[in-house]
């Protein structure tokens, strides 16, 4: 059994290692290629875009491949359309891993916005100096807001934006670090996406503590129909009863 996993995420990793260890499976992860310095995953790894739906339909016919897992990031819209529609074209089944997103917890001032466009809107009414955590794509939504801004990415956004203060920095990040950066730069609202997961929930107890109000990016929707799981052990279950 041949498997594609679009990865990019420490699921995806976790998952990669779990199943260059089945036997009878050949695994190839799929990393598009856009931050340098990424850790690899186990087994075979291909880098860099596919050309689109067309040409992963292409691709997944070449290879002759018989399950495709999405394990990428949450708002990695695009990627997951084009995977859930070549995998209906080609006929091979699709899974689609995505880890829980975050819930709000007592002392919480969360302000859930659809877009990015919608919480630089929302800024100017909340607080002056904001703490951007939602990396480089779609910074360019803030530039104009009129407040005081930090932006944290992994890799610097082309071209460098000389609106904000810049810092680049990969994850975990951990409660201290969190506490001591809000502090330091007198930070009175953070802007994060739903991504869930463990890697850059910090800020998220760092802002409950110091009572700052977050404004949060709602991940995009699913594609309609997709089948869906939320833990590596599901999809290693789905996987198996497929062989």
């Amino acid at each position: 059994m041949k498997v594609l996993l679009l990865g990019g995420t420490g699921e995806a990793r976790q998952l990669a290692e779990v199943l260059v260890a089945e036997q009878g499976l050949e695994l190839v992860s799929s990393l598009a290629g856009r931050t340098t310095g990424a850790r690899l995953p186990a087994g075979a790894v291909r880098q860099g875009g596919f050309g689109g739906t067309d040409g992963l339909v292409a691709w997944l016919r070449d290879e002759t491949v018989d399950a495709v897992v999405d394990a990428t990031h949450p708002f990695a819209a695009t990627m997951t359309q084009h995977a859930v529609d070549a995998a209906r074209t080609v006929g091979v089944p699709l899974l689609v891993l995505r880890r829980p997103g975050w819930t709000a917890s007592p002392g919480d001032d969360w302000h859930w916005v659809p877009t990015a466009a919608e919480a630089a809107a929302l800024l100017p009414a909340i607080g002056s100096r904001a703490f951007l955590t939602i990396g480089r794509q779609g910074l360019g939504a803030f530039a104009a807001v009129g407040v005081w801004m930090l932006a944290r990415c992994v890799d610097p956004p082309e071209p460098p934006p000389d609106w904000c203060e810049l810092v680049l920095d990969r994850g975990p990040y951990h409660l201290a670090g969190e506490i001591d950066l809000l502090r330091d730069r007198r930070i009175d609202v953070l802007v994060t996406k739903d991504s869930g997961g463990n890697m850059t929930s910090a800020k998220l107890v760092a802002a409950r503590q110091l009572g700052v109000p977050v404004v949060v990016i709602r991940r995009p929707p699913l594609p309609a129909g997709v089948d869906t799981a939320g833990s590596v052990d599901q999809v290693v279950g789905w996987l198996r009863r497929r062989r």
